[in-house]
């Protein structure tokens, strides 16, 4: 298969830069303002560049079947409504209804939902009836979906973190035997790595600098939630624990569940968009946007490399469940007092500091 993964490679960067000037005629592009500090006009055709890469390399190099055509309808759907989103901004709404449509179509259709949540409670296995499984299903998508959505602010940040998630997924898919969804993996992979590149400026300077638009953010996010529920749910697969698929995407979740209730206690919408995220509050502190983005990818990957280890290992999952929840209560706290927490640690450098110069 490394001919695939050279396929896909080349290919994204060929269709990445035919996009780019389409969406300049046609005026897909993403202006500066008083929420997006980016210099010059962008085109947010990565999203869409990277599903059309995906679509060919899938269509040529993978077997057929119904579970596949159905994930690419649903996901060509989804970049449709994120570009048009790009476009005309679509109520989020109506975003959330397509969402949930989506959703459905995995479930009746494909046969894809969550049904069992594992023993997170302890000795007894958490199975959900059919109806409660699907409204769960429906929520976990369209969550997977807008928390993907809301990382993406700043370069090279939703590529680096869908990156971590797709190469810890693709390796309990390849440790559990399943070569095939890890190949889906490390393809999707294979076709972000040029997409980065380009978003951070290299190698050819930032004038051809692209961004991923809605269209990508969605189709990233489905694309991880669809991976997760089938690694936890189909018998002949369970590649992990349910429990490990909050560990593979911890920071994003943490991120959206925070901003959400921090909106909500201030009484404003959930999706309000702010400049509350955890990449902007990196920022805020210091840290440079590339510092910030290797921060970021770096607590994602030791949260995904827990997950497998706990789940490799054994670990009780109403363990690693009590885990996940401390450490979202550790994030949280963080957060919510991340100025009073900065301005201590300055005082305690800047005295350290001082003690330094004063025993010179």
């Amino acid at each position: 298969m490394d001919h695939a993964y050279l396929f896909v490679f080349i290919t994204s960067f060929i269709v990445l830069f035919s996009m780019r000037k389409m969406a300049k005629k046609i005026g897909l592009t993403d202006k500066p303002n008083t929420r997006k500090l980016h210099k010059g006009v962008i085109p947010l055709v990565g999203g869409i560049s990277i599903f059309l890469t995906l679509l060919a390399a899938f269509t040529i190099f993978l077997p057929h079947s119904l579970s596949m055509s159905l994930y690419l309808v649903c996901s060509a759907t989804l970049i449709v409504l994120g570009a048009l989103d790009d476009k005309f901004d679509v109520s989020f709404k109506l975003r959330l209804l397509v969402q949930a449509c989506i959703s459905l179509a995995m479930i009746l259709i494909g046969g894809h939902s969550l049904h069992n949540l594992g023993y997170l409670m302890g000795s007894e296995t958490i199975a959900l009836g059919e109806v409660v499984g699907s409204i769960i299903t429906i929520i976990a998508v369209i969550g997977a979906i807008n928390a993907f959505n809301m990382v993406d602010g700043i370069d090279g940040l939703l590529g680096g973190l869908a990156s971590v998630t797709f190469t810890a997924l693709g390796s309990v898919f390849l440790l559990s035997g399943n070569e095939y969804l890890a190949t889906i993996c490390f393809l999707i992979v294979s076709a972000l790595i040029p997409y980065i590149l380009l978003n951070l400026g290299y190698p050819f300077g930032r004038r051809f600098k692209i961004f991923m638009g809605d269209a990508g953010s969605m189709f990233i996010g489905f694309s991880v939630v669809w991976m997760l529920i089938r690694g936890t749910q189909e018998p002949d697969i369970v590649a992990f624990k349910p429990v490990t698929a909050l560990w593979l995407i911890a920071i994003p979740l943490l991120d959206m569940a925070t901003i959400m209730i921090r909106r909500i206690r201030k009484g404003h919408s959930p999706f309000k968009p702010d400049r509350e995220h955890l990449h902007h509050i990196c920022q805020r502190i210091g840290l440079s946007p590339l510092m910030t983005l290797f921060v970021i990818c770096l607590m994602a990957s030791i949260c995904a490399f827990f997950g497998i280890w706990a789940d490799l290992h054994g670990v009780n999952e109403s363990v690693m469940f009590i885990a996940f929840l401390v450490l979202f209560a550790v994030y949280f706290m963080a957060i919510s007092y991340i100025w009073r927490i900065t301005t201590f640690i300055k005082k305690l450098l800047g005295r350290n500091t001082n003690n330094q110069e004063a025993h010179q």
